[in-house]
């Protein structure tokens, strides 16, 4: 069975198509489109028409490659910045209407337990009771389970892309410390609850996915992407924060020559190692794993153990909710 996912992000929209004989999604094929949303869109605001025809052209691109690849019709998704933004909707018709691909949103909860369930599966049973941190554009996710699905999901409106708006795009670049301590400050306080459960929670294993995580762990020394997946890649609490005050000296110009920080990403590079350091600190986390694996092998795994049918519960349920009211801060508890 040949399956593709396109997942739309805050910069970029991205598509793997994946052979998923016996359970296990192999790539094919991959591709990306540029869409910079975080770069025109404030989190919680509408969603201009001019981003509107970016992201459908993006989208029919990678239904096109899909179909090219032999895949059916993608399983397409937009994260934070559509589903936060007023008009949600008619973004999600709009581009339903100019490329007859079901593009849908999902709550932070369902998005952290795909993630963890990708992680579950890249990691292995031998990692036990497991604790996952993701660091998307507009939200932090943070999982724990000791099964196949999380015990726990959280999901904080601390992503790189949104912080990094609200606190470090005043003009002054680097941003003045005032600025990055008042960053670090609401993080501390937004993380607080999650992170006790975490410590409380004492996971053998914990995990690190998303973009950010993987560029940041290049940044404090692990091997670069060319190396492949199945390279061991470890990010240490300590190195991270002497990255984070590295980043900090410098304006984003200088960080994009920094080893693994994108020339897109380096304006956000620093949110996202604040984000990280003070996440592991509070959790009680010395270490993470970088897994390559995240959100989209979630939604690929889920189809394939599952069945096409919860994906259509997904994108139905998208359509009838109205869209999210930004809050501090929102736990679930799932049963397995």
């Amino acid at each position: 069975m040949r399956i593709s996912v396109v997942d739309v992000g805050s910069n970029t929209v991205r598509l793997v198509v994946a052979d998923a004989e016996g359970g296990v999604p192999l790539p094919v094929h991959t591709a990306k489109w540029p869409l910079r949303l975080s770069q025109e869109v404030r989190p919680g605001d509408p969603i201009p028409e001019s981003c509107v025809d970016r992201l459908a052209e993006a989208v029919a691109a990678a239904n096109r490659t899909a179909v090219k690849w032999g895949a059916a019709g993608p399983l397409a998704f937009a994260t934070a910045v559509v589903r936060a933004a007023p008009n949600r909707l008619e973004v999600l018709r709009e581009v339903r209407a100019r490329t007859g691909v079901d593009l849908c949103t999902m709550p932070g909860e369902l998005e952290a337990e795909l993630t963890f369930l990708a992680a579950r599966r890249w990691m292995g049973w031998r990692s036990g009771p497991l604790a996952l941190l993701d660091i998307g554009g507009g939200s932090l996710e943070v999982a724990f389970g000791r099964g196949r699905l999380p015990d726990f999901v959280a999901s904080l409106p601390l992503g790189a892309g949104r912080l990094t708006h609200e606190y470090l795009a005043g003009g002054q670049d680097p941003p003045p410390a005032e600025s990055v301590k008042a960053l670090r400050r609401r993080v501390r306080h937004q993380l607080r609850d999650v992170a006790a459960r975490i410590r409380w929670e004492g996971p053998r294993t914990a995990a690190a996915t998303s973009r950010t995580f993987q560029q940041l762990g290049r940044l404090c020394g692990a091997a670069p992407g060319r190396h492949g997946p199945f390279v061991e890649r470890e990010l240490h609490r300590a190195d991270l924060g002497r990255a984070a005050a590295r980043l900090a000296e410098l304006p984003a110009s200088e960080r994009a020559r920094l080893p693994g920080i994108s020339a897109p990403r380096a304006a956000q590079s620093l949110a996202g190692a604040v984000v990280g350091h003070t996440a592991m600190k509070l959790t009680g986390l010395r270490t993470v794993a970088i897994c390559p694996w995240a959100i989209r092998e979630g939604v690929m795994l889920r189809h394939v153990e599952d069945g096409p049918s919860w994906w259509a519960e997904v994108c139905r349920r998208a359509e009838e909710t109205a869209p999210p009211e930004p809050v501090p801060l929102r736990i679930a508890a799932l049963t397995k």
